[in-house]
């Protein structure tokens, strides 16, 4: 089959995506896969001629148009099948603001926030207590993130994620383990916890290999574990995810799970969090990847 891997780009990810690709399109040539590698580094348009002739995208790009549902409409008008959630998901989960709007209407617990658009003042009567996450609305790897302790912390907070975005949300910080859920096809995979050496869970500590270890599956007993990843998959469906995805949670001091956001295009890197739990599935990283261009095919 011949599958052109998207990878590169030009957001803030693109060197996450590099490497994501690198590992994609390594595994999709083992499987045997005629594999080209294109770079939308200059823009959608550049990809209509290379785009022609595939059998398959694998979209390995993360953040930017990669992710929020620009190429995936390209593609989708253009008839080219591709892995991921579709314009209108990825558009949606994207948009951390509207992706927890959706879910807190399902009765699932998210921390309380607020999102200013650009220039938009904090509100004198805004009601969330210190401490606060603030980040962009719509990036991902923890880009543009900070813990804010204070005022002058959260105006500085607040000044960093406007070099990112147009829309910055403050995000009630809940205090307990950081948990995430892999969901492939229509069935959760184990629990991955995750353990920053250095307290926050940032870039850094997400891409460089030994500053975060990992606990897959998660010490988490059965039945609270099924409830969890039980919430993964309710979240992937509602937001209309498809193929594969990732769901974040913050598991609480009263184990009480608290949806943070989706993932619809999870990285693919030897740090990465997809991979890690499709091992302890019994999953090769080529395993994983055909599975994931099967879930594609049979889309329709």
């Amino acid at each position: 089959m011949k599958i052109g891997v998207l990878n590169g780009g030009s957001s803030e990810e693109r060197d996450v995506s590099l490497k994501s690709g690198k590992a994609i399109i390594s595994a999709c040539e083992e499987l045997g896969h005629n594999v080209i590698s294109i770079d939308p580094k200059d823009g959608i348009d550049s990809l209509i001629d290379n785009l022609k002739g595939l059998d398959l995208v694998f979209n390995g790009l993360h953040g930017g148009e990669g992710e929020n549902g620009v190429i995936q409409g390209l593609l989708q008008s253009m008839g080219v099948k591709f892995t991921g959630s579709g314009n209108e998901s990825s558009a949606i989960c994207m948009d951390k603001r509207l992706s927890k709007a959706l879910v807190q209407r399902k009765n699932i617990l998210t921390p309380d926030w607020l999102s200013l658009d650009k220039n938009e003042k904090i509100p004198k009567d805004y009601k969330l207590h210190f401490p606060l996450i603030v980040k962009p609305n719509d990036q991902g790897s923890t880009i543009g993130l900070t813990v804010a302790k204070n005022n002058k912390e959260l105006n500085v907070g607040i000044d960093l994620a406007r070099k990112f975005t147009r829309t910055v949300m403050i995000e009630r910080f809940i205090d307990g383990r950081e948990i995430t859920v892999t969901i492939i096809g229509d069935k959760p995979y184990p629990i991955v916890e995750i353990f920053p050496k250095k307290g926050l869970y940032d870039y850094e500590s997400k891409y460089t290999k030994g500053f975060t270890d990992y606990f897959c599956p998660a010490d988490i007993k059965s039945d609270l574990t099924k409830t969890i990843q039980s919430k993964a998959l309710k979240i992937h469906k509602l937001l209309e995810c498809r193929h594969y995805s990732r769901v974040d949670f913050i598991l609480d001091k009263n184990l009480k799970p608290w949806f943070l956001e989706v993932n619809t295009l999870p990285g693919m890197t030897e740090t990465s969090l997809v991979p890690k739990s499709a091992a302890v599935a019994g999953l090769s990283f080529e395993e994983l990847i055909e599975k994931i261009i099967m879930e594609s095919l049979i889309d329709e």
